[in-house]
């Protein structure tokens, strides 16, 4: 009998695959040889069932389980095949966003650190164009302004225990921003009103953004957390000599999403920021 069959071997020679892989599909059910030596152990495989192994192949390249995969040959009912093969499509749909999601995020990270290396020194002031913007945030709990950093690193915890809630992945969360009423930067009140991570409009619906519009905007540029209110003065006096009309909220972006400043807490590279209008 074992003349017209192929060895273990063979089959595994014949289908690229290894003489492990054969086994572990025999052990689960998916390809049975046709003859088991009693004696010896052997395993033996008719030529015909390089098809089943053919449509195994097939199945796992399409993202199946084993598991999956032996159901529905079981069953051999093609409504079932269906089912599982579009419940497979949905999966790979949502593994295609997420991975978008993730390519934002870092293509948004890539571009932060090299507006970092490029933009100018700290202190200065410049009128720029700001593409619009997609933001996912909070109200502030707590008036940041009023107190130090530790009470700013309080906010974006719980800023970051919300995206997860939203099951949103931590790798959108280094692109913080918050906001000052542009009432109240008008007025010089420095009270926080909404704290915010930039992110693609890949992310979810789900996560309701909100979308900062383009413009030209105001800005000035600082290298510590504890200059800001200092520079959001700056910046206000600046648009005021120029003529400017502020049109919307005032921004504190931090440009550096990574902690590289371990041993300065308060070392962050920010653009402080409010949309102006001017007469021509």
């Amino acid at each position: 009998m074992q003349d017209k069959l192929l060895s273990i071997g063979k089959m595994a020679r014949m289908n690229r695959v290894t003489i492990s892989t054969l086994r572990l599909y025999d052990e689960k059910g998916l390809l049975v040889p046709r003859y088991t030596d009693p004696q010896t152990g052997y395993r033996y495989y008719s030529i015909e069932q390089n098809s089943r192994l053919d449509m195994i192949a097939y199945m796992k390249d399409l993202g199946m389980s084993l598991a999956e995969i032996r159901r529905a040959l079981e069953k051999e009912d093609l409504a079932l095949m269906e089912d599982l093969l579009a419940r497979k499509n949905e999966q790979i749909h949502q593994q295609m966003r997420q991975l978008k999601a993730r390519h934002d995020a870092v293509e948004r990270a890539i571009q932060s650190i090299e507006r970092y290396r490029k933009s100018p020194t700290t202190g200065t002031l410049s009128l720029e164009y700001i593409d619009r913007r997609y933001i996912w945030g909070m109200p502030c709990t707590e008036n940041f302004y009023a107190s130090d950093i530790h009470s700013y690193e309080h906010s974006l915890h719980t800023l970051r225990q919300r995206l997860s809630e939203q099951g949103l992945e931590q790798v959108h969360s280094y692109n913080v921003g918050t906001t000052i009423s542009r009432e109240n930067f008008l007025c010089e009140r420095y009270v926080a009103g909404q704290i915010f991570l930039f992110v693609g409009r890949s992310v979810p619906a789900a996560a309701n953004l909100q979308l900062v519009d383009s413009g030209m905007y105001a800005c000035i540029y600082l290298d510590s957390y504890s200059d800001e209110t200092a520079g959001a003065k700056q910046l206000l006096d600046y648009c005021r000599r120029s003529g400017y009309t502020v049109t919307g909220d005032y921004i504190c972006e931090v440009m550096t999403g990574f902690p590289v400043f371990e041993n300065d807490p308060d070392s962050m590279f920010l653009r402080l920021q409010v949309p102006v209008s001017f007469a021509r």
